[in-house]
């Protein structure tokens, strides 16, 4: 019988009543995995462990494991996988024990996945080449003395060694996002590590999973034509022993599994198609066969793969400077070159008081500039928001901007209006590096705390 993984997380931020639902309309679920984490996610974790070190981590899954213990004690038997830990997994897994044990589930083993951290490597190590930015080639020494946060994407093996101790749900830190997958179908069916086709074709499951609603009429091209989208149904994976897999959703649930939104996402964030690299195996889609199997069923097989290289994708972020947006709406005749020289206007305020803003941004909404360069309104427009966007290195300048927006309310043209949310706040910037290392100094570490 096919292992049957349910995916109901694509990033922090996803349909929170999510998970429960999905184990409520698929009560037969072996694995329930849940992808939290991306870029912007992990900046957020380290602003809010700068703030209290015992965070870090995502703190909505804490509410999920609430929600999902009335089904483990009706005695459902799926277990968790999940990177909610970010920067913290020690301090989740502890916060969600405390919620079993409060529930009376005392007896739910929980265990992390940590060695992910590699800052300490690229801090002392800042001429290495391969730390280099994988994008722009810059050397690490560029930014030293800012970096924040630098976690590798581990793989699927210590998920896997994390179930073999018994493990209910298993919380991991940066993970690769379809090693979750893999490392449920890894330790189910005993493969070995270099069981390269199988091993490919559960990262393809994982792969089309990953995103949730996705795979299943999310951003879907034919969107519009779905019969139903209000609750599209979340995604679940059948995965085989030989690695292939049918993709499917709950049954009387909204949204489509067909080609279209399989292909769509089978696409989605990879760089060769020919070459999709991951922790665990390198696989080629260039030989996958889809067919369907169903209403609203897609089996996928075909999967080759090959050993994956010597190192580790690394995403790191670091500290470069300040930012804050401002929305105002503007109203009548010339709605967009009223809001543009109100724009033009704000930012000589801003310079007029001693401050060359480093970076800034002025979007007339509605008059095509959301797309720049793809489309242009070709009317008058009654109406349009403008938003401008400012990032320096210097806070006070940041803060200078914010002070002036508020006044083109009673100083700018007639129609100015929508402002209603305050002042704009001032936010740090967190930029993003991403580099390698070599798998042989990351050390994992699976612990079951007590």
């Amino acid at each position: 019988m096919a292992l049957r993984i349910g995916n109901a997380q694509g990033f922090w931020g996803d349909q929170i009543d999510a998970p429960a639902t999905l184990v409520r309309q698929a009560r037969d679920l072996d694995y329930l995995t849940l992808d939290y984490l991306s870029e912007v996610s992990m900046s957020i974790m380290a602003i809010q462990q700068e703030k209290d070190s015992a965070s870090g981590y995502a703190r909505d899954f804490v509410g999920v494991v609430q929600s999902l213990i009335p089904y483990w004690k009706q005695g459902s038997k799926f277990r968790v996988i999940t990177n909610a830990g970010g920067l913290n997994p020690e301090g989740c897994a502890n916060a969600c024990l405390d919620v079993l044990r409060k529930s009376g589930l005392s007896g739910k083993i929980v265990a992390v996945v940590m060695g992910d951290n590699v800052l300490n490597c690229l801090q002392s190590d800042v001429s290495n080449a391969l730390y280099c930015n994988m994008e722009t080639g810059e050397s690490l020494r560029n930014i030293e003395g800012r970096l924040t946060t630098a976690t590798a994407y581990l793989g699927a093996k210590p998920i896997a060694e994390a179930l073999a101790l018994g493990a209910d749900m298993v919380i991991t830190g940066r993970c690769a996002d379809p090693s979750l997958t893999v490392g449920a179908c890894g330790f189910h069916y005993g493969w070995k590590w270099d069981s390269y086709r199988q091993l490919a074709g559960a990262t393809i499951a994982g792969h089309l999973i990953e995103c949730g609603t996705q795979v299943t009429g999310g951003v879907s091209t034919n969107w519009l034509q779905l019969e139903r989208r209000t609750s599209i149904g979340f995604p679940i994976a059948e995965v085989e022993e030989d690695g292939s897999c049918v993709i499917t959703k709950p049954s009387d649930t909204d949204g489509a599994v067909n080609e279209q939104t399989v292909k769509e996402q089978l696409l989605y964030e990879i760089e060769d198609p020919g070459n999709y690299r991951s922790p665990d195996v390198n696989v080629s889609f260039l030989s996958l066969k889809l067919q369907e199997d169903g209403r609203d069923r897609m089996r996928i097989a075909g999967a080759e793969g090959i050993a994956p290289g010597e190192n580790l994708k690394v995403s790191a972020t670091y500290r470069d400077g300040y930012r804050a947006d401002g929305l105002l709406t503007l109203v009548g005749d010339d709605a967009e070159r009223k809001a543009r020289l109100c724009g033009e206007v704000l930012l000589e305020r801003v310079r007029s008081a001693g401050f060359e803003l480093e970076q800034t941004l002025v979007e007339c909404l509605g008059s095509g500039d959301a797309v720049l360069g793809l489309m242009r309104s070709s009317c008058d427009l009654k109406e349009c928001v403008l938003r401008v966007a400012v990032r320096d290195s210097r806070r006070q300048a940041v803060d200078r901007f914010t002070k002036e927006l508020a006044s083109l309310v009673t100083s700018g043209p007639q129609g100015v209006t929508g402002y209603t949310t305050g002042r704009p706040k001032v936010r740090p910037v967190f930029g993003f590096w991403p580099c390698l290392i070599p798998k042989s100094i990351v050390q994992t570490i699976v612990k079951v705390p007590s």
